[in-house]
């Protein structure tokens, strides 16, 4: 048995892609997208007939909505392909601005409903910013499920749990990445930084009840993924899940409520000054909270301009 079925075993498997033939090829449960991985999908010969079709249809509508449908159009076909749900982000550019978040979730469901598409199966992903989180306790009163991105520190993973978010997606890779360049070193398997933050938010999670499901995302190798067997969920790209079919190493299962339950983490009361104050302390979080936005932001405005250009 490869790698990736002994974690099928422990784990569900998210394919963290926009690209339909990869998802096609290792069976996840779940996909998730986001404008990176959009916007690098639709640069491909197969991909881009979807864009030119979203900017010929709604051409009158201007290029928010373009990116609306385009994103919903990749949502249907990814549907089509998985038995679970699919992420479906909204524009980082609303990132601090809950009112507007809440809309724009709101007009995502919709238009998945007058395609057909139980809200059920759709996750809205915001970014795990403060009036992010305040947006998903708004929308998940309406029955929209949320998927908060961009989670880098306990603090924000508290903060979505206490506003019943669906799911969180706290990022492995992007904390590897600042702690090695940080540091100067090398970190593999459970020394990994990264590793460690999602296995503290996991452990919290569990010995203190929050249902909120827990999705690792962001890996940069299967080390990080293997540590993490036993996790709610996690979104893996393409690449990973090759290697990890190509694996034999005897994968065994790491996280566990009971282990949980056996965890010496505190139980932390937020309001939102603790929240900022915390965040504010962690530098690591802050940075990559403020640069994942940026990224975000500069990839939809790609995507705008390529819609001009149609």
């Amino acid at each position: 048995m490869n790698q990736l079925e002994q974690l099928k075993q422990h784990t569900t498997i998210v394919a963290d892609t926009g690209d339909f033939q990869a998802i096609e090829a290792y069976s996840p449960q779940d996909a998730t997208t986001n404008p990176s991985l959009i916007l690098k999908a639709v640069q491909k010969d197969e991909y881009r007939p979807l864009l030119e079709q979203s900017a010929r249809d709604f051409k009158s509508h201007g290029a928010a909505h373009i990116i609306d449908q385009l994103l919903v159009a990749f949502g249907r076909r990814i549907l089509d392909i998985i038995p679970g749900r699919v992420s479906t982000e909204v524009d980082a550019r609303l990132s601090f601005d809950t009112e507007a978040t809440v809309a724009k979730g709101r007009e995502l469901i919709a238009l998945y409903e007058a395609a057909g598409v139980d809200r059920e199966r759709v996750l809205i992903k915001i970014a795990s910013t403060w009036e992010g989180i305040r947006a998903a306790e708004a929308l998940q009163k309406d029955g929209i499920r949320c998927n908060m991105t961009l989670l880098f520190a306990l603090p924000q993973a508290v903060a979505c749990a206490d506003a019943g978010a669906q799911l969180i997606s706290p990022f492995v890779g992007r904390i590897y990445d600042w702690h090695k360049k940080a540091s100067g070193k090398e970190y593999h398997g459970a020394d990994d930084p990264g590793v460690q933050s999602v296995q503290r938010i996991y452990n919290y999670y569990r010995k203190f009840g929050h249902a909120t499901e827990v999705m690792g995302a962001s890996f940069r190798n299967t080390s990080q993924i293997v540590e993490l067997a036993g996790c709610d969920l996690l979104t893996i790209s393409p690449e990973l899940l090759q290697k990890l079919a190509d694996g034999t190493a005897p994968v065994t299962r790491k996280l566990s409520p009971e282990g949980a339950r056996d965890s010496d983490l505190q139980k932390l009361d937020l309001d939102e000054k603790t929240f900022r104050f915390m965040l504010n302390e962690d530098a690591m979080a802050t940075e990559k909270l403020a640069e994942g936005i940026r990224q975000f932001c500069a990839d939809a405005v790609k995507l705008e301009g390529m819609i001009a250009a149609l």
